[in-house]
């Protein structure tokens, strides 16, 4: 009986054991299990697969493809778009008529047109004939008169243009000459902010001068005034130039001259405080700004650059 109970104590004990160890082992495994799982699922989702990877660029590709042909298939419409108006444009002008719409349903109407031209006899077929020819012929007429108006205004705008101030009155091409700008300057003699209603070029005695548009000579200055030898010219349209302090005027009053002809040769005459050719624009009797005028010889990158060196002078010279 005592041998009895100590084997079943033996084995309760065995028992205990087991499921100590049991136990703690079960949990670490479930850890392990829950932590492998875990590790799956985040590389799942951080990581593409081989075949996931290939899926996602092919739509992306697919993506892209189709927008190149939405783009295209846009431009086409466009373009198609702009034939059908222009074929249509064409059959107006020679028809006087609207296209025919070849996609219209409505085949009885035409039918009916068809059945009443074929009723009518030749006199009055002839009748239309000659009405639409008239028709034709008084359209020609008014674009004949419209073509010699367009004609007319184009001629008038090119000799706007011709008599428009339009370039620098010197050889600037490197825009190193400019030295003064239109704005309130230093006054060398009198030392005081003066508005300054020209543009100065720093250019040594005996450079040559050019008209800078078409015109005529209005008149001609004296050496014993203040802006030296001097010349106005007019260029009609409200436009007149001056260009002053010259060393040799080389037209007299009265004369045409043309843009980019030689008029005369700076210098330093009058009150002249270097030699310079100090040179103004007026517009229907009011001052402007010369280098807003520069515009046939500039590109817009130089314009840019004439403009700040104009803004950046502190002293006249005049």
């Amino acid at each position: 009986m005592k041998q009895t109970t100590n084997s079943q104590m033996r084995a309760k004990v065995v028992r205990r054991q087991f499921w100590r160890k049991a136990v703690p082992m079960f949990y670490k495994g479930l850890i392990w299990a829950a932590m492998i799982i875990g590790w799956f699922v985040v590389f799942g989702l951080v990581v593409d697969m081989p075949n996931e990877y290939k899926l996602r660029h092919s739509v992306d590709d697919m993506r892209e493809e189709y927008e190149k042909l939405e783009t295209r298939y846009n431009t086409l419409t466009k373009v198609l778009d702009n034939v059908i108006e222009r074929d249509a444009n064409v059959f107006r002008t020679l028809f006087q008529s609207n296209p025919y719409d070849l996609n219209d349903d409505d085949e009885n109407s035409r039918e009916e047109l068809n059945a009443v031209l074929l009723d009518l006899d030749n006199a009055k077929l002839q009748e239309i004939l000659d009405s639409r020819i008239a028709s034709a012929k008084s359209h020609n007429e008014r674009l004949l008169e419209s073509y010699v108006s367009h004609s007319d205004a184009i001629v008038a705008d090119y000799m706007n243009l011709r008599c428009m101030p339009s370039i620098q009155p010197v050889n600037n091409s490197g825009l190193t000459l400019l030295a003064s700008g239109k704005k309130s300057l230093l006054n060398p003699f009198h030392r005081t902010m003066t508005e300054h209603n020209g543009v100065d070029y720093l250019v040594p005695e005996g450079t040559a001068v050019f008209a800078t548009a078409d015109g005529s000579v209005e008149s001609l200055s004296e050496k014993n005034s203040t802006r030296g030898k001097a010349i106005t010219i007019n260029h009609g349209n409200g436009y007149k130039t001056t260009y002053c302090h010259l060393q040799d005027i080389r037209v007299s009053e009265g004369d045409r001259v043309r843009r980019g002809d030689i008029i005369a040769l700076s210098g330093n005459t009058g009150l002249s405080f270097a030699p310079h050719l100090h040179y103004e624009v007026r517009f229907r009797g009011a001052v402007v700004d010369p280098v807003h005028y520069f515009f046939m010889e500039l590109s817009p990158e130089e314009y840019q650059r004439i403009i700040r060196i104009a803004l950046s002078s502190m002293q006249s010279f005049d």
